[in-house]
């Protein structure tokens, strides 16, 4: 099976330490930092900004997979990539125009993301698929970290992964939300090849980051 990459929520690390934090799962053994920015509107949470992308970039050279759960999101996307993003994943229903924004996040030399929620549908991508470089598949609703793996998001990843393989362009796969040790290996036979995970990576503390992240791949 697919040893996938893991990307580290930092959703759920400790926010007065998020420096150390980035430290501490980049030599854990991360292969991304996921950045989940969040706007009170799209989603009924707040996060962070670009100030925050910006200042904790010095603290890894890993990717940053920046999820921007926000609207209108066109506005922010140019600060985003300036602060330091690597992936710029964006919602379709973060409008108005979704390929325009892919065409943007391009312009600026990052690599773009579409993140799909557990209502929207798998057939949402069939007019972008071939100008991007990630999909993100929610298995929860976005907006808060710690919540249940949906279950019925196993077959999105089944039907995104043929829609990627008929391309044959080496777009990612990600999956975020309620993925831990169980769920985990689930989304990789489903098709994923790059796991979010929050809670399962910060739990226990900056001792069990390792073991955490092994567990995640597989290899615990």
């Amino acid at each position: 099976m697919t040893v996938p990459l893991i990307s580290p929520s930092l959703l759920s690390a400790d926010f007065a330490r998020l420096g150390e934090e980035v430290r501490a799962i980049d030599a854990a053994g991360a292969d991304w930092i996921h950045v989940d920015v969040m706007d009170g509107h799209f989603v009924p949470n707040l996060t962070i900004g670009p100030m925050v992308v910006k200042a904790l970039r010095p603290h890894t050279a890993k990717p940053f997979d920046v999820h921007l759960m926000i609207s209108p999101v066109d506005a922010y996307v140019e600060a985003f990539a300036a602060a330091g993003a690597d992936i710029i994943t964006v919602h379709p229903e973060a409008g108005p125009h979704v390929h325009r924004t892919v065409q943007l996040i391009r312009s600026l030399g990052k690599q773009a993301g579409i993140s799909l929620n557990p209502a929207t549908p798998a057939k949402m991508l069939d007019y972008l698929i071939d100008e991007i470089d990630l999909v993100l598949v929610m298995s929860v609703n976005p907006g808060f970290g710690g919540q249940s793996f949906i279950t019925s998001q196993l077959r999105k990843i089944e039907a995104v992964r043929k829609m990627i393989d008929k391309t044959g362009r080496p777009i990612r796969l990600e999956v975020d939300g309620g993925v831990d040790a169980v769920t985990a290996p689930q989304c990789v036979a489903a098709g994923a090849d790059v796991l979010v995970a929050g809670t399962a990576t910060f739990r226990g503390g900056p001792e069990r980051y390792a073991a955490n992240i092994a567990a995640l791949k597989g290899l615990g």
